[in-house]
């Protein structure tokens, strides 16, 4: 039997592949869940009745995201998955894809790099148990404004939409100004026990105070009351990021690349 692109709808199916390495996947097992799963679409390489890649497209942002991700020995097959899917995909979208494959994208779209990104893991939960967090307070709807304002000031080119606190838990530590530092959840789900955090950030005026790794140690901890693989992303080059993510238990599990791709116009 050919190898062939097709559209899966089969929770179940989906979850096992992804299974073969849930750290790598965190992001995609957390939009299986009710809450995000209207909101994705996904594409395999079947070679009859086995799937060799798995890409998803989700829509509940309002940039369109596409998760092209797996091992090594899946690159070959994630490839002719892509080239697949060019007739499918929208004319402008965000992408996390693994080394290489911005190449393959190349092909018809034009790519606008943000720069080689590292998945973490939290793999050593001791850790947490190290950093007071006394003065962090849970955040709700009722803080949209005050967290957009926070994000807009302290973390430039960040992805928060007031429609992420319906669903993700999100921690802040105030001072005499208002939020200090801030810490929330891109994916959240107890049923497949994976969360992902991020936008993660500290007012520019507070940094260097150890701020960033109380508020994200607080969110780990009432995260693992209900989940049990905890990932995230982090750019390569972010050295504080990195220290403080370290300092916590998290470690480098895997490489990748962000991006936005937007179709290129007849002779570009």
């Amino acid at each position: 039997m050919s190898v062939r692109t097709v559209c899966l709808h089969d929770r179940d199916e989906i979850e096992r592949f992804l299974r073969r390495n849930t750290f790598l996947h965190v992001y995609a097992l957390g939009d299986l869940d009710d809450h995000f799963w209207p909101s994705t679409t996904w594409y395999a390489l079947a070679d009859g009745p086995e799937v060799k890649a798995i890409a998803l497209m989700y829509s509940g942002l309002s940039t369109p995201t596409l998760l092209a991700l797996g091992d090594e020995d899946e690159a070959p097959f994630l490839s002719k998955l892509l080239q697949s899917m060019f007739g499918l995909l929208p004319r402008r979208f965000y992408a996390h894809l693994s080394p290489g494959l911005a190449d393959v994208l190349r092909e018809q779209y034009r790519i606008d790099s943000h720069g080689a990104h590292l998945k973490m893991a939290l793999t050593d939960t001791t850790r947490l148990a190290g950093v007071g967090m006394g003065n962090v307070v849970a955040l709700s709807k009722a803080d949209a404004g005050e967290l957009l304002a926070f994000y807009d000031a302290s973390y430039p080119g960040h992805r928060f939409e007031e429609c992420m606190l319906e669903a993700h838990p999100y921690f802040g530590l105030r001072g005499r100004q208002g939020l200090v530092s801030a810490a929330g959840v891109h994916v959240y789900s107890p049923r497949y026990k994976v969360a992902a955090p991020g936008t993660i950030a500290t007012h520019p005026a507070q940094r260097g105070q150890g701020y960033a790794r109380v508020v994200t140690a607080a969110l780990c901890h009432s995260l693992l009351q209900t989940v049990s693989h905890i990932g995230l992303n982090v750019k390569a080059d972010n050295a504080p990021a990195l220290r403080c993510y370290e300092a916590l238990g998290f470690h480098a599990i895997a490489s990748y690349e962000e991006c936005e791709a937007v179709l290129r116009l007849r002779g570009e």
